[in-house]
């Protein structure tokens, strides 16, 4: 009879003992994907603040603007559509 409960009892530490290393290993799981959002977070930081970008390629001339001749704007064009005589 000992022997039966002395073994019931391991049996039931055992299965305890499994689901608390389950659990743990839920909870790194979580842990884990926690930790590559905070990754994803901080890299698109730095992207919207622009730290790592070098922009001066994209600047433009002032000079080269002045060049550039005006373009005469033609306002008639689709005001006759709306009138109706």
């Amino acid at each position: 009879m000992k022997r039966k409960v002395f073994i019931l009892i391991l049996i039931f530490s055992s299965s305890l003992l499994a689901a608390d290393a389950k659990q743990e290993t839920k909870t790194e799981k979580e842990v884990r994907k926690q930790m590559e959002k905070e990754k994803k977070f901080a890299k698109e930081q730095t992207f919207y603040q622009g730290k790592e970008y070098d922009l001066k390629s994209f600047e433009v001339n002032p000079d080269a603007i002045k060049v550039i001749p005006d373009i005469d704007i033609d306002y008639s064009d689709g005001d006759d559509v709306l009138e109706m005589d």
